[in-house]
């Protein structure tokens, strides 16, 4: 099959549109020979003359004139394509983005990235969706738009950007024996009856290792799939929770509950955003990514 040149849908359409070569060349910025060549190209490629001569100018064929609308057409299409790339204003963007992160990290920056699209781009909904999505293809196939928070399990060709570093703070009701100090001792942090968070249900964490290098091990009473709902369980009952420190001024605080130095060296958590890279160079993403940048560093 002979190979198909689509300059010469341009060079028929510019042709149409003047009625004539020199015209046509003109609005292409080449020669008038060079656009009368390739005239001859698009009568021998649709076996007709297009143009014929009539008095000094030039008219279209019957032919010609049934193509003109669906050449036209195709150009704008084409044109539209391989123009430039969608709007950059926040203003014009109409997306609804998935976002996925921890309760603690969507209580953080959920309200400045509402704020931000209120304020900015009024067009974009934000999804905020739960966990269950995490250790899955979501972002790959296009389920998630981003994930905030620790990754530890992102595809190959994941996009990974570092956002910070969070630590772990001690949490209980203000009649508990462990919110008399600012920083409790290890024994007695150890002694206390702890709630875990984990979605899979796990109840050892680095905490545990980290006791044990002391000879000392904890009971985890309780293991609860969200930070909000140790909370909530730690103001009704004498439970330590471990939670993010980004939260500790908001919801500890608003529960009425006392934070404390935990009595040991733990890691500390390495927050992030990921993303896949199809949506690198899309303006409205790159806007939500800037938008969570200064949310976590506000």
């Amino acid at each position: 099959m002979e190979s198909l040149d689509l300059n010469l849908l341009v060079a028929l359409d510019a042709l149409l549109e003047e009625g004539s070569v020199t015209g046509a060349a003109a609005r292409l910025h080449v020669s008038a020979p060079a656009m009368s060549r390739t005239l001859g190209r698009i009568r021998k490629a649709l076996g007709d003359p297009v143009l014929v001569r009539a008095g000094r100018g030039l008219v279209p064929t019957p032919r010609a004139v049934e193509l003109r609308p669906r050449v036209s057409a195709l150009v704008r299409e084409a044109r539209g394509l391989l123009g430039p790339g969608p709007t950059t204003d926040p203003a014009a963007f109409t997306r609804a983005f998935g976002v996925q992160a921890s309760d603690p990290l969507l209580g953080r920056i959920a309200p400045r990235l509402l704020a931000a699209a209120a304020r900015e781009a009024p067009g974009v909904t934000l999804r905020f969706l739960p966990e269950t999505l995490e250790g899955t293809t979501a972002l790959r196939d296009g389920v998630l738009d981003l994930e905030v928070g620790v990754i530890g399990h992102a595809d190959p060709e994941t996009r990974v950007e570092p956002l910070g570093e969070s630590r772990l703070l001690g949490v209980v009701r203000p009649g508990h024996p462990l919110a008399r100090s600012a920083r409790p001792g290890v024994r007695a942090f150890a002694a206390a009856d702890h709630i875990g968070v984990s979605r899979q249900g796990r109840v050892r964490g680095p905490v545990d290792d980290a006791l044990a290098a002391r000879g000392l091990r904890r009971r985890v009473a309780a293991v609860v799939p969200s930070w909000s709902t140790a909370l909530l369980l730690c103001r009704d009952a004498d439970l330590v929770c471990l939670t993010p420190e980004d939260i500790a001024g908001h919801w500890p605080q608003a529960l009425g509950l006392h934070t404390f130095e935990v009595p040991l060296p733990l890691p500390r958590l390495a927050v992030a955003m990921a993303w896949h890279p199809r949506n690198d160079a899309d303006p409205a993403h790159g806007w939500l990514r800037a938008q969570v940048r200064r949310a976590w560093g506000s």
